[in-house]
């Protein structure tokens, strides 16, 4: 059995689970934008190609690494940080 962790909220973050808890929130997400958003989510976890590829074992060790510490496989990162460079979210940053 999994020992059950408790979080420690601060005043703000108490304050919300509070609104939350008593019905002062409520969703302005429309049927038909709810519908968009579950296609696009779909969408976007089909993975239906396999690839391979050739990369220097020290960038695939860092990449395990950061992988690690993020607690995901390094191929879910890999395949996060291609979606985001195709779809324009991942760009270079110059000096």
């Amino acid at each position: 059995m999994k020992k059950q962790q408790t979080m420690i909220l601060d005043d703000e973050e108490q304050s919300i689970l509070a609104a939350f808890e008593s019905g002062e929130f409520e969703s302005v997400l429309s049927d038909e934008r709810k519908t968009e958003l579950v296609s696009i989510a779909q969408a976007s976890v089909k993975k239906d190609k396999r690839i391979n590829i050739r990369i220097a074992q020290r960038d695939l060790d860092a990449i395990q690494r950061k992988a690690l510490q993020e607690g995901m496989p390094y191929q879910t990162l890999i395949a996060s940080i291609l979606h985001k460079y195709a779809s324009g979210r991942l760009t270079e940053q110059r000096a």
